[in-house]
């Protein structure tokens, strides 16, 4: 080497995310969060086909419209400083309430229930964003309160502020939504630092006005449960009795994920094949996964889940805010427990609420929201990292 020269240097090599200006991103969340979507839109190919002979690939092609939608949402999203959302909290928290009343008085009604906004090319459903909404509108409300001294009845008007949206979806009537909104509420409060002591209070309270609800309602003509939820409540409590309707579902959701095995029954599933499994493409796409891909399938989808809750917990440790914290937490138990009690009702261990399994199921509204909670969470870590 001449003198004065300088000496050789390689550059290290870039990553995909770091190429595209995203190096501050949490790759294997996003890996995880992909493979599901391209998951169930390969599910939805394969079970989804009978529902409209002329387009088989009707449910799979508009499912990946809204993935790739979602993900580029959950990308810009995630370049957002999301402590920007408690300034706005209050306009958040309007305009969640103000979606789920018009849905009360001029929504669209599907099969009895009116959850849904008709727009020119799409049928929004505002209870599914009201998740994320909620988790970020309540855990700023919290946020501030909590920093100054506070008493049960501060607790009282959060988890009135909380509860409220669950109480509104209930009258549509979508009782899996509510309860979901309802978990959330609690969790975002608890993580901020609402002592235990007042929800073991409001959790007591609530037991008694509910037991006395559901005794008390009926003999005074209130019955505080529709005709079908309570079906559902005594399909899940007693599946042997009937069947063929009550218990219908959830027989053909075991007898799908049980004949599935190890490997499924690719073509032969009769089940999905046969239109025995209701809901096949949205409640029950789990049940129908495992006959089709059998038990190294849905395996295969738990072990995404798996790594998502992962991240996301690891998230919600590392946050650099405590609001970071609230929100990861809100969001992990959002995701969480629709997880569980989907999967749950398709194995007949939780009773039937209509609720989807996120980024698989079918649904815009469910994959819209459910990625742009992912670009919350990538927004928060970005930010601790930076």
């Amino acid at each position: 080497m001449e003198a004065g020269s300088r000496p050789l240097t390689i550059a290290p090599r870039r990553s995909l995310l770091a190429r595209l200006g995203l190096s501050e991103l949490d790759g294997v969340m996003l890996a995880a969060a992909a493979g599901l979507v391209a998951f169930g839109v390969f599910a939805l190919a394969t079970v989804g086909r009978h529902e409209f002979p002329d387009q088989p690939l009707y449910f799979a092609a508009r499912q990946g419209l809204y993935g790739a939608a979602g993900i580029a949402a959950m990308l810009l999203l995630a370049r957002f400083d999301y402590r920007r959302l408690r300034d706005i909290r209050v306009m958040v928290y309007a305009a969640m309430i103000a979606a789920i009343a018009v849905v009360l008085v001029g929504g669209a009604a599907v099969r009895g229930s009116q959850r849904w906004i008709e727009l020119p090319l799409l049928r929004i459903q505002p209870s599914e964003f009201a998740k994320l909404l909620l988790v970020v509108s309540l855990g700023a409300l919290a946020f501030e309160r909590v920093r100054r001294p506070h008493g049960l009845r501060r607790t009282l008007a959060l988890l009135a502020l909380g509860l409220g949206p669950a109480a509104l979806v209930l009258l549509q009537p979508d009782l899996g939504t509510a309860v979901v909104l309802a978990v959330v509420a609690v969790t975002v409060l608890y993580v901020a630092g609402i002592p235990w002591q007042h929800f073991a209070a409001i959790g007591l309270a609530g037991l008694a006005l509910t037991g006395g609800a559901l005794a008390l309602g009926p003999a005074v003509g209130l019955d505080p449960l529709r005709g079908y939820q309570e079906d559902r409540l005594t399909a899940f409590l007693h599946p042997s009795d009937d069947p063929a309707d009550a218990s219908y579902q959830v027989s053909q959701a075991l007898i799908a994920a049980g004949s599935g095995e190890v490997t499924g029954r690719g073509g032969a599933a009769t089940q999905s094949e046969l239109l025995f499994l209701p809901e096949r493409h949205t409640d029950f796409a789990f049940a129908a996964i495992g006959e089709r891909f059998g038990f190294l399938g849905a395996g295969f989808v738990l072990f995404l889940y798996a790594v998502l809750f992962w991240r996301a917990l690891r998230v919600m440790r590392s946050a650099g805010s405590h609001y970071g914290t609230i929100v990861a937490g809100g969001i992990l138990a959002m995701l969480g427990f629709q997880a569980i009690l989907n999967m749950g009702m398709n194995l007949g261990l939780t009773p039937v609420t209509g609720i989807p399994l996120p980024l698989v199921s079918y649904g815009g509204s469910s994959v819209l929201a459910t990625l742009l909670a992912l670009g919350v969470l990538q927004s928060i870590h970005a930010q601790s990292r930076l």
